[in-house]
């Protein structure tokens, strides 16, 4: 038997009292978890930040009425019952594993709480034989289905077209500002820098094992260094940019992954075969730049083009240069 099941009740072994106790029990940790994510939201998105703090408000009215109906039914001694105590019962992630989410994860992780109490109730009470027990397991679900137009409403009232044009704008900023920056710079440093090394090696031995030894040690070392000196150079306390782990993180593997595009058709044998490969390979590399350019920071895609194209052929050279040399 797998520890830890055997202390899990069944939903259906359940009495209403405790069905009551276990809504009660959850809809006051909804109530800090919206909290929870208000505080966050706070300083960034102040508008947001108002309508979890609304929607944990309605969480506390529902259970204020819920324990209202278990003193009128079945006295002020509410049993402790929790949602892991129940098999097969909805979980919440651990708050502290939504601490990196973004604005539109926050907000689609609160539709979903809400939608999935609902939806277990409205499951649990179809299975039910009971009608007692039925009516009082509709009514939770109808309670969480007003929870979810509440939340609607409490969103028109606090994030307007304007408010929340320039929250998403905040997130999309600090979305570029932490990944997409520190990414696309490793991204061009691990994909150009790593041009000369390795086609230099690759024209002076035309050993594809070496080529690929060296072309692996040049993306790995680059990448090392970027994400240090990403994570380093900058706290983002002061210019905003966020997490230095998340930049630095971003930035090295985007390094490595930049140079290793280009190394890795050299674990084939044939040199010619290889080479051609991996330079097919440097010019989607090149062409993807261009393009995320284009996409997140808005480079005109022809400049953005020119400017990566132009290096990337440039860098190219020299490595075949040297080593044809």
């Amino acid at each position: 038997m797998i520890p830890g099941l055997t202390t899990r009740r069944r939903f259906s072994d359940l009495s209403e009292q405790e069905v009551l106790a276990l809504a009660i029990s959850s809809e006051e940790d909804d109530a800090r978890i919206y909290r929870t994510y208000a505080e966050r939201l706070r300083k960034d998105y102040p508008a947001s930040a108002a309508v979890f703090e609304g929607m944990a408000r309605e969480e506390d009215g529902h259970r204020q009425r819920l324990i209202d109906l278990h003193a009128t039914r079945f006295g002020d001694v509410i049993p402790l019952i929790r949602r892991e105590h129940v098999a097969g019962h909805y979980a919440r992630r651990p708050v502290w594993l939504t601490e990196n989410l973004g604005l539109d994860r926050i907000r689609a992780e609160a539709h979903q709480m809400e939608s999935e109490a609902r939806a277990f109730y409205e499951r649990a009470a179809s299975r039910t034989p009971d009608a007692t027990t039925r009516k009082l397991l509709g009514d939770l679900a109808a309670a969480e289905a007003g929870h979810e137009r509440k939340a609607d409403a409490l969103a028109a009232e606090h994030l307007g077209e304007e408010a929340r044009e320039t929250e998403d704008q905040g997130a999309k900023r600090q979305f570029i500002l932490t990944w997409v920056q520190p990414g696309l710079a490793g991204l061009m440093d691990g994909s150009v820098s790593t041009l000369a090394p390795i086609f230099a090696t690759a024209f002076a031995t035309q050993d594809t094992w070496t080529t690929f030894l060296v072309g692996t040690a040049a993306s790995v070392g680059a990448g090392i260094s970027m994400g240090f000196t990403e994570a380093a150079h900058d706290d983002g306390v002061i210019s905003g940019r966020g997490s230095p782990l998340k930049r630095g993180l971003a930035s090295g593997i985007m390094t490595t992954i930049g140079g290793m595009g280009h190394a890795l058709p050299y674990l084939i044998p044939d040199f010619w075969t290889a080479t051609t490969i991996a330079i097919m390979v440097v010019f989607v590399e090149l062409w993807a730049i261009a393009w995320i350019q284009n996409r997140f920071l808005e480079t005109p895609f022809f400049r953005a083009v020119l400017q990566v194209v132009c290096g990337g052929a440039l860098v190219f050279a020299a490595g075949v240069l040297i080593g044809g040399g």
